[in-house]
C-alpha cells in the first residue's frame, strides 16, 4: 500500500469489498495483522497506520481529532470505488465515526456501515485531564485496560518509546468535542464486552444517535475492554455480515485432499 497512512496486512488480488480498521490510543496497524486469516478472499484488509508508533515512529503523532480525520480521509479518498466498512476500536472508534462523515459524501451507498467498538457515544463523551497527568499515572492506565501484553508492560525502554504517542492519543480522544448533530446515512453498530470498566452498553448505544438508518448494539458477554483479543472470530462475523457478504461465502471451504 502507497502512502504513509494505510497498511494490507495480507494483500488479495481478488479483494473487491474493503474493510478499514482504526486502532486504539497507543495502538497500531499490527494489531489487526492476524484479522486476514479470518478473512474471506474478497474483502481488502486496510488498517490504519497513525504516525508516531512502528513503522511511522520517527514521525511526530498528531494529538488533534480533526488534523487526525482529515488525513485519513484524504488517504482513503482514492478507495471508495467499491464497498467499504469502517471499523474502530476505542480512541479508533471516534476517529472512524469522524472519518465516516468526511467519506460520506464521496462514498454514498458504497459506505455500508460503520462498525464503532468499546467507545461510548457522543453524547457521553465527558473529555478528561490524563493527557495532562504525570508519565506513571497514564502508564498505569495502559496497563488497567490490558491492552498490552504483560511480558512487555515491565520494558523501561518500550515505556519511554510509547509514553510520548500515548499522551497524544488521550489528547486526541479526551479533547474531542464531536459536532452536533452529525449523522450519518448508513448502517451503525456497537460492539462492547458487558465487563468493560470504561464504557457501558448503554453508553455504546447511544451511538444509535449519530445514524439515520439500522443501529445495532453488539453486547459480548464477559469481555473487557479488549474483548476482542479474544472474540475475533465472532466480531469479523458482524463486520462481514454489515459488508453484506453471505454466510457461505464467509465460511472458508474446506482443503481438498
Amino acid at each position: 500500500m502507497r502512502g504513509p497512512w494505510l497498511r494490507r496486512p495480507a494483500p488479495s488480488a481478488q479483494g473487491w469489498r474493503r474493510l478499514v480498521c482504526f486502532p486504539h490510543a497507543g495502538g497500531g496497524a499490527s494489531f489487526f495483522r492476524s484479522w486476514a486469516a479470518g478473512l474471506p478472499p474478497s474483502v481488502d484488509l486496510l488498517a490504519v497506520q497513525y504516525p508516531g508508533r512502528e513503522d511511522r515512529a520517527p514521525e511526530p503523532a498528531i494529538d488533534d481529532m480533526d488534523e487526525l480525520a482529515d488525513a485519513v480521509a484524504g488517504a482513503l479518498g482514492g478507495l471508495l470505488g467499491e464497498p467499504v466498512v469502517l471499523f474502530g476500536h476505542s480512541m479508533g472508534a471516534a476517529v472512524a465515526y469522524e472519518v465516516a462523515l468526511r467519506i460520506a459524501p464521496r462514498a454514498g451507498p458504497r459506505l455500508k456501515g460503520v462498525v464503532l467498538s468499546a467507545q461510548a457515544g457522543p453524547r457521553h463523551l465527558a473529555g478528561g485531564t490524563l493527557h495532562r497527568e504525570p508519565d506513571d499515572a497514564l502508564w498505569a492506565d495502559l496497563v488497567r485496560l490490558q491492552g498490552t501484553d504483560d511480558s512487555l508492560l515491565g520494558l523501561e525502554e518500550l515505556r519511554r518509546l510509547l509514553l510520548p504517542t500515548l499522551r497524544s492519543d488521550y489528547r486526541v480522544i479526551e479533547t474531542y468535542r464531536p459536532r452536533s448533530g452529525a449523522a450519518l446515512d448508513c448502517p451503525v453498530v456497537a460492539c462492547v464486552g458487558d465487563a468493560d470498566p470504561d464504557v457501558t452498553p448503554e453508553q455504546a448505544a447511544s451511538w444509535g444517535e449519530v445514524t439515520g438508518r439500522r443501529f445495532e448494539l453488539e453486547v459480548f458477554a464477559g469481555g473487557d475492554h479488549f474483548y476482542l483479543k479474544r472474540r475475533r472470530d465472532e466480531l469479523l462475523a458482524i463486520l462481514l455480515r454489515v459488508l453484506g457478504i453471505p454466510a457461505w461465502e464467509a465460511t472458508p471451504w474446506p482443503s481438498t485432499p
